[in-house]
């Protein structure tokens, strides 16, 4: 049977051999039952634990949304019009959208044109400077909290994004449009070394990691959010809007209800993050990684299927691949440092499975990064070989918006 896997802006597709037991790995396939504006519009119509956003705008004077970055699938273009509409209706003029990019790279023209679609030119934007942040206390764990100016300066502060799975806070969405997208290096770097909390994992929101987040976010006071989950066409099956924490809870429970499962044990799992963005980067692309490695066979075979068009995606992870597999796990131990992190997980990872890359890179920059250089069928074919018959093969196509676990 062929099997079919995003790649970027297109597709790889594998033929697996009829003998083996394959299981293949999607989201409930929900469609858009409503129109997506209906969606929106009913989400701010009815907030939860929280006053409509016009009646908030009557009491500020300008306001900031912020919006996530081009290594997000957020349909921002479809968010912001409402959003925009509910701010002037209670009488805010001074509309300001931030980019919040946490430690991402800036983006192009372009990519931001592609992110406001019809507002492009049309509203201010800016884009998040990490050097630019305004200290405003310390969390209990210890995160010195220091946010962009520009979100420190607004009277009223909205924020908007995707949830989905998160391999260290639990979820995307929510607060995590505060810390790290407009917050400090030091504050990122602080409260990212909370992910060695056991909790601080996949499907949960009680970790270290995402308690630390929504303290700092209090601190600074978030007035509304909209947060979406999309289904594998990118579509927007749901809307919330509201109290940031207690309208991503909502989303985070209709997502488990969506993509969360249990399996069999795979001998071999081929997984994509779900094309582009997802897999702009070995970075992002490490995400799906996650989702998957606890439903695989020890000794078993991971196959990541993942563009990769931008390369390794971050400066210090990309320094940090000169040490040797073993080094680099040792130096995570010692301490933590953001972008080690990646290099360290990759590496652990890679010496309990073959870990194989299909992607555009050259095999060089590949097995610097403790992976196996090959095509999809060439990858496939070595698993085979090595695992013998009676397989178990999993597939999973949208890795990025999984969590998968073994049963």
């Amino acid at each position: 049977m062929l099997y079919h896997l995003p790649y970027g802006n297109t597709e790889v597709s594998i033929d697996i051999p009829p003998e083996c037991s394959v299981k293949l790995i999607k989201p409930v396939n929900i469609k858009a039952t409503e129109d997506e504006t209906v969606l929106i519009k009913k989400a701010l119509e009815h907030p939860i634990t929280c006053r409509k956003l016009r009646e908030i705008a009557e009491q500020g004077k300008k306001a900031v949304i912020i919006v996530s970055d081009i290594t997000r699938p957020t349909p921002t273009a479809k968010l912001l019009p409402r959003l925009i509409s509910e701010l002037e209706t209670g009488g805010v003029k001074d509309i300001t959208i931030i980019f919040g990019l946490g430690i991402h790279r800036k983006q192009t023209e372009d990519e931001k044109k592609k992110i406001l679609g019809e507002l492009y030119g049309k509203v201010r934007s800016i884009e998040h400077d990490v050097n630019d942040c305004v200290y405003i206390g310390t969390t209990s764990r210890g995160t010195p909290v220091e946010i962009f100016r520009p979100v420190m300066e607004a009277d009223i502060v909205v924020c908007t994004g995707t949830i989905e799975f998160h391999y260290y806070a639990g979820y995307s969405g929510g607060a995590k449009s505060i810390l790290p997208a407009v917050s400090s290096k030091k504050s990122i770097d602080a409260n990212h070394a909370l992910m060695l909390d056991p909790k601080s994992c996949a499907g949960r929101n009680d970790g270290a990691v995402r308690q630390d987040i929504e303290e700092a976010s209090e601190m600074l006071g978030i007035d509304f959010v909209l947060n979406v989950i999309l289904n594998e066409k990118k579509e927007i099956v749901f809307a919330a809007a509201g109290d940031h924490i207690e309208a991503h809870r909502k989303g985070a429970e209709f997502l488990d209800r969506l993509s969360k499962i249990e399996v069999e044990p795979a001998d071999i799992i081929i997984v994509s993050p779900g094309g582009f963005p997802k897999d702009i980067d070995i970075f992002q692309a490490h995400k799906a990684l996650e989702h998957v490695k606890n439903a695989m066979k020890e000794g078993g075979s991971i196959i990541l299927v993942a563009e990769c068009r931008e390369g390794y995606g971050n400066r210090v992870y990309e320094e940090w691949l000169k040490y040797s597999r073993d080094e680099v796990i040792e130096k995570f131990r010692e301490g933590f440092v953001m972008g080690w992190h990646k290099a360290a997980l990759i590496a652990a990872l890679s010496k309990n499975v073959d870990l194989y890359l299909v992607s555009s890179l050259p095999e060089e920059m590949v097995r610097k990064a403790n992976f196996i250089p090959s095509t999809l069928k060439k990858a496939l074919e070595i698993a085979l070989a090595k695992h013998g018959g009676g397989l178990r093969i999993m597939v999973v196509p949208y890795g990025g918006s999984m969590l998968v676990t073994g049963i």
